[in-house]
């Protein structure tokens, strides 16, 4: 029987490029965060709830429950008969080298500081029925519809781009995921049935100059090159061989790299 997904959040990128490629693959329903209590009644019936939906107030301020999109969705469920699929942040770690689910945390921001919050709150409230992905750095085509609440790698470069600079970082690296490749690995995830943490990522060092100079590779403009000076060090990548292991999909730079170049010629048309 094909599973039932309701996914929430129409205001954003991370929602729209996931519900076109989810409904090819599930019986999926797409509600903003506003109609979520039009739902209520009848939520049971859904066997995954997404929600990629996020207030403004939960990335800049202390933590408010009334400003947790995700605990407030957790209310309406039956922890029997729905699973939640929670997208939280690589941001919640210490930043360094093949982080592991089980190390250290050390959340900076109030966004992830808040982030591990309702991590804690949901596993209380939902127990088993709670799947929580720690993500790292999405790439994808900026929509027109979509509202700079939370901004990407990819917002910050094109900004800078446009005004006709770029960063040299170095040797400064991070870990990315494209959006199809995040989209495929989630479909797998559901259909696998997943529950519990997992760290989601390409899972190896990605050098911000390699990923700057793929996604500038269309733009016909020279830009200047301004050395760019880190207040700390926030180099990082995850370890997903936990989550791999389960869902046995391809995951290679060579992929990133494809979908880089492809993202700058939709940047740079």
């Amino acid at each position: 029987m094909m599973k039932r997904i309701l996914l929430i959040g129409k205001r954003g990128f991370l929602g729209n490029y996931l519900n076109k490629y989810l409904r090819k693959k599930f019986k999926l329903s797409f509600i903003s965060f506003k109609e979520v209590n039009n739902v209520k009644k009848s939520i049971v019936k859904y066997d995954y709830i997404i929600n990629t939906s996020i207030n403004k107030n939960y990335i800049k301020k202390k933590y408010d429950k009334k400003f947790d999109n995700d605990f407030q969705i957790s209310n309406l469920l039956d922890p029997k008969k729905n699973t939640f699929i929670f997208f939280s942040s690589r941001k919640v770690y210490k930043s360094k080298k093949n982080i592991k689910e089980n190390d250290k945390l050390n959340p900076l921001s109030y966004y992830s500081k808040n982030k591990l919050i309702t991590e804690n709150f949901l596993k209380s409230k939902l127990k088993s029925n709670l799947l929580i992905l720690r993500i790292s750095n999405i790439i994808g085509f900026k929509l027109k519809f979509r509202e700079n609440l939370h901004k990407t790698f990819v917002d910050l470069f094109y900004e800078k781009a446009k005004k006709g600079f770029i960063y040299d970082n170095g040797n400064r690296f991070k870990d990315f995921l494209s959006i199809k490749k995040f989209a495929q690995i989630l479909v797998m995830i559901i259909k696998k049935d997943l529950r519990g943490i997992y760290n989601v990522s390409i899972g190896k060092k990605i050098f911000l100059n390699q990923i700057n100079n793929w996604l500038n590779k269309y733009n016909k403009k020279s830009l200047k090159v301004i050395k760019y000076e880190f207040k700390r060090n926030q180099d990082f990548y995850l370890n997903n061989k936990k989550l791999m292991s389960k869902i046995n999909i391809k995951n290679e730079v060579y992929e990133l790299k494809k979908e880089c170049l492809a993202l700058s010629k939709k940047l740079f048309n």
